[in-house]
């Protein structure tokens, strides 16, 4: 325990460092002199214009990036985004994006699979005082596994081309070559900009789905105290959700589902954007996708090898009441006290006897 909680202190303060560096790009425009240059003529245009005393247009300014003319201008300066040739902080994102971005990115996600694999190793899965009574309570209507699927999907779908499409050239292009690689980044493109207006879709159906059943609850507090009981084996008091389904609602499916939503839609239609704002886009797409896949490997950890039961609820809908009992029981007993959701029919129609554990069907 202390080593893990050790662990964690020397981790935490790293990972707020590395989300300021990532958002640190988008706080004004790239100056002439920061610029990193891409070939000798641009250099040329750099010496030329000595550096330009204009001042550089912030975020919102309309003229973000082309503020500068340089000896390829053509037509009237500043009428369209196609006037300019060479776009001065153009370099410099793809400096950026292939460089420290795609290394911070990819040891984030590094680190959250070896997280994940220490945890297993260390502590194991949740377990269950007594074994299970084979009556079932159910957990999700199949709406709400419907939308969580499609969600699922539309995610692991996404989270795969965009991987494929930030280190493909780096992982896959030396083991499949430039004719292989080639069609399977075309592919990976398309799919993740047709995706992504699905799950984005998936996402609200989502939110407005499971919103009444994530509002904080002054019982999640005592659930975080005690770190869900994840290391100690500990069952602690939760309802519906625990405070770490709570968290992962708010701040992966919610907070992290705007960033990618807004980001990847300017991404995706680009009519009217400016190449900076979509520079800027780029980048906290690429820090949210980020951190939105490693918080999606802890959930689909938890809700897989982590707590064994949580994926039949999600796949068949119910679970069984002594897993009811241990993970959630303030909503075990809701359910007690009210009868709703309790001993639901099989897939074959029939409803399971509640005469007692030793009468209940077992294998399910």
């Amino acid at each position: 325990m202390g080593h893990i909680t050790s662990a964690l202190r020397r981790i935490l303060p790293l990972l707020a460092f590395i989300a300021l560096l990532l958002a640190a790009p988008a706080h004004a425009g790239v100056p002439n002199k920061d610029a990193v240059p891409a070939y000798a003529e641009e250099q040329t245009m750099l010496q030329v214009e000595a550096d330009s005393r204009t001042p550089e247009p912030g975020l919102m300014a309309p003229a973000s990036g082309r503020v500068h003319i340089d000896r390829h201008y053509l037509g009237q300066y500043g009428a369209t985004e196609g006037n300019v040739i060479v776009q001065r902080g153009g370099n410099t994102w793809r400096e950026w994006r292939n460089g420290p971005i795609a290394t911070v990115s990819g040891m984030i996600l590094v680190l959250a699979l070896l997280a994940i694999f220490v945890l297993y190793s260390a502590v194991g899965p949740a377990r269950l005082d007594t074994p299970e009574s084979g009556r079932r309570i159910q957990r999700f209507s199949q709406w709400e596994r419907w939308v969580h699927w499609a969600t699922a999907i539309a995610f692991l779908l996404l989270a795969l081309t965009g991987l494929i499409i930030l280190f493909g050239k780096v992982v896959l292009l030396p083991l499949l070559g430039h004719d292989i690689f080639s069609s399977v980044a075309y592919v990976s493109k398309y799919l993740h900009n047709f995706a992504g207006p699905l799950f984005i879709v998936c996402s609200v159906l989502m939110f407005v789905t499971f919103l009444r059943r994530n509002f904080v609850r002054r019982a999640d507090w005592e659930w975080v105290k005690q770190g869900g009981g994840v290391v100690t084996h500990k069952h602690v008091p939760a309802g519906f959700f625990n405070a770490g389904e709570k968290a992962w609602f708010w701040l992966g499916v919610t907070l992290l589902g705007l960033v990618m939503s807004a980001s990847g839609l300017i991404l995706d239609f680009a009519v009217g954007q400016t190449r900076y704002v979509m520079q800027i886009a780029n980048y906290l797409h690429l820090a949210g996708a980020t951190f939105y896949i490693a918080a999606a490997m802890g959930h689909i950890y938890l809700g897989t090898l982590g707590t064994p039961g949580a994926y039949r609820a999600m796949r068949e809908g119910y679970v069984d009441e002594e897993w009811a009992r241990a993970h959630h029981s303030l909503w075990y007993e809701e359910v007690q006290a009210t009868g709703q959701g309790a001993n639901p029919p099989t897939p074959g129609g029939h409803r399971r006897p509640v005469s007692g554990p030793g009468n209940a069907p077992r294998g399910h």
